[in-house]
């Protein structure tokens, strides 16, 4: 089965515009996304998901140049661009990522997938329970289960944010829920203000992540010994699937 890491982006957002082409230790944010991704054993291929609009076309020149494969689609209805994407080249199963998230953990994304290919389920994720960092998340879905979301969802929310059908309408799908040995669902590491892209450049800067590919856990237990760094970005309230951005 061919897995295909879709991973949504645009330049346009409401707290941090042109974030995802932030400087990170030397490289862009998107970039930082994309080699996390390439770490992951279970990927085939990366696809950056982006916009029709001109002002995304840095996007396509970003994606270009780190070797990933594009596809552009609806700016507002972003199941539609996952669902062009996920046809377009052939996945067999999705692995859902946004492109703010730079401390993405490969061991993470495989065990997510390993977690829909071990089960009799149609969907995969570490978001409904969360046990870990905000910003490790990561959802899996066969293309059948992505297919029926986008022949089903009518609602803005479903649309827009390309799995909230499966929240709306939980009963419908077989669900597999991957946690972690601990709870670190309170620290924020995805990037959507100034904060947390600060917390996010101290964490590369201090841990030299740049270069080194360090497992979540040891950046875990370095921000627990360092709490000036939680308060950086523990006051930023996290827009949910309802009222959140759309990447």
């Amino acid at each position: 089965m061919r897995i295909v890491a879709i991973v949504q982006a645009r330049l346009g957002s409401s707290r941090l515009p042109g974030k995802v082409l932030q400087d990170l230790a030397g490289d862009t944010m998107l970039a930082r996304v994309v080699e996390r991704l390439r770490a992951a054993r279970t990927i085939d291929d990366i696809v950056i998901a982006t916009t029709t609009k001109e002002t995304d076309d840095p996007i396509v020149q970003e994606a270009t140049r780190l070797g990933a494969l594009v596809w552009r689609g609806s700016e507002t209805d972003v199941l539609e661009r996952y669902i062009g994407a996920a046809r377009r080249f052939s996945a067999g199963a999705v692995v859902r990522v946004t492109s703010d998230c730079p401390l993405l953990d490969p061991e993470t994304v495989d065990r997510v997938v390993n977690g829909l290919r071990s089960a009799p389920v149609d969907y995969a994720s570490n978001v409904h329970v969360r046990t870990y960092p905000r910003g490790l998340d990561t959802e899996v879905f066969y293309l059948e289960t992505l297919e029926k979301i986008f022949r089903q969802a009518t609602s803005q929310a479903a649309r827009e944010h390309v799995t909230a059908y499966v929240m709306e309408k939980p009963g419908e799908f077989a669900l597999s829920h991957i946690t972690s040995e601990t709870d670190d669902s309170d620290l924020r590491w995805t990037v959507d203000t100034e904060e947390d892209l600060a917390l996010v450049r101290a964490l590369y800067e201090s841990l030299d992540l740049g270069r080194t590919l360090r497992p979540y856990r040891e950046v875990v237990e370095f921000v627990r010994a360092q709490p000036e760094l939680v308060k950086l970005n523990s006051h930023i309230a996290q827009k949910n699937w309802q009222d959140s951005h759309v990447a």
